[in-house]
């Protein structure tokens, strides 16, 4: 297992500086500490994502291949380098950091916006990819001059949304062959040659789990490009009727590189775009998904926002959605949401370096669901949702769960049960010492 953590967005930094500072710091401290949730991992967007007040990029100048006017901007200096470096510190410095970029800049892109639907101008091994290769490594080595360094990178936030002209916020398109060679002719060997980025893991896809099998296949299935990646990012959006299988067909494919899930999000669906205050169901879909994609070979699993406002923004294009943790300023107050806790439930529990072991399961009501972890101190853990049908769109009924009885055994002691009643639409986690 390689940990549970959230995303540095710009909306996040906003909602954080807009509390008072030892408010801000207590989230901070809150979320990444060891007293806290532990969190370990960190994303961060490179320049903007819909998740900021505006549309920007690094170097807006026009046909600038030289990146002359590359620059970290005010979002980065006001709302995501200053809490990066608080969540390191609460950290004990073991926050794995990985970027994501949602689009270059538009004067690199086939429609010349940011915005939108468009690829990279040329081909692969033309100008405007190698200004792009380059423009990963500025960026590394900006953050460096800031005192954080990367463990991660992926190439682009769900790419395959690059094909559609009508797409309302940033976005490049890549397929995954123009992923495969970009990789292997220009990004590979660029960030290998640079000090700030030949240590920094490699994540192709960075998108909804129905890409995954594809992906891997083209991009893995070439040495050239493979011996450059260490990883594959997957969301949780759109999982409908697809299910987990895909996870594992291609970890039993591909075993040498790890999943790791990158993005998650409640209220992000047609008809929903709101904070819900207190929402049990959200909660549990956190859970269900966390304990499904763990049963199938994803070693860990980041949400988006850490904070978002009672509005679940700002967004520049009004893209609203949940947070574990809602941010009233007003009132110079936050509040966690259930999403919070279920997520403390993996990240307090299972440490950095756990395995997942086999959990056998017998319930014949099908209300429940489970994982099992040995620690690094030998401890076992097993975290357990008394569950609801969990419908298309993450949507839940809770009227049909009941409390359910659990009676627990460890493979070494099959005699000694443990056993214990949930309550409703709950979640539990055990520790056996």
């Amino acid at each position: 297992m390689m940990g549970f953590g959230g995303a540095f967005t710009d909306a996040a930094g906003i909602n954080l500086a807009s509390l008072p500072p030892d408010m801000a710091d207590t989230i901070i401290r809150q979320y990444f500490s060891k007293d806290g949730l532990g969190y370990t991992i960190g994303r961060v967007p490179v320049a903007s994502c819909d998740f900021s007040a505006r549309k920007y990029s690094y170097d807006d100048t026009d046909q600038d291949f030289a990146l002359n006017n590359f620059n970290l901007t005010n979002e980065d200096f006001q709302y995501k380098i200053p809490y990066i470096q608080k969540a390191i510190s609460y950290s004990n410095n073991t926050l794995k950091l990985f970027g994501s970029p949602w689009a270059p800049p538009g004067w690199m892109k086939t429609n010349g916006d940011m915005k939108g639907g468009g690829q990279i101008k040329g081909d692969i091994n033309g100008t405007y990819y190698q200004t792009w290769a380059q423009y990963f490594i500025r960026f590394f080595e900006e953050y460096h001059k800031n005192g954080i360094d990367f463990w991660g990178i992926t190439i682009q936030n769900e790419p395959t949304t690059g094909q559609f002209d009508w797409w309302m916020w940033q976005t490049c398109l890549f397929t995954p062959e123009m992923q495969r060679d970009f990789i292997k002719n220009l990004f590979g060997p660029v960030t290998m040659a640079s000090p700030y980025a030949k240590n920094v893991k490699l994540m192709i896809l960075d998108d909804n789990r129905g890409n995954i099998q594809e992906w891997s296949d083209k991009i893995l299935s070439d040495p050239d490009a493979a011996k450059y990646v260490s990883g594959i990012a997957v969301h949780w959006y759109q999982n409908q009727g697809i299910g987990p299988q895909p996870l594992t067909d291609t970890h039993n494919k591909w075993p040498d590189y790890w999943i790791l899930a990158t993005e998650a999000c409640n209220g992000w669906d047609q008809g929903q775009h709101t904070v819900i205050l207190g929402d049990w169901g959200r909660g549990a879909a956190y859970a269900y998904d966390i304990i499904t994609d763990i049963q199938n070979w994803v070693t860990g699993w980041t949400d988006w926002n850490l904070s978002l406002n009672l509005q679940g923004g700002p967004n520049w294009v009004m893209n609203f959605v949940d947070a574990p943790l809602i941010v009233n300023a007003s009132a110079n107050e936050f509040y966690k949401q259930p999403m919070w806790h279920v997520m403390g439930h993996f990240s307090k529990f299972v440490p950095v370096d756990s395995y997942r072991i086999d959990a056998n399961w017998d319930d014949g009501s099908n209300n429940t669901i489970a994982v099992g972890f040995l620690n690094p101190d030998g401890t076992r853990t097993a975290v357990i949702l008394n569950q609801v049908e969990i419908f298309q769109l993450h949507k839940i009924s809770i009227s049909q769960n009941v409390p359910t009885t659990i009676a627990i055994n460890e493979a070494t002691n099959k005699n000694n049960y443990y056993t214990f009643t949930m309550e409703a639409n709950s979640i539990a986690t055990l520790i056996f010492r």
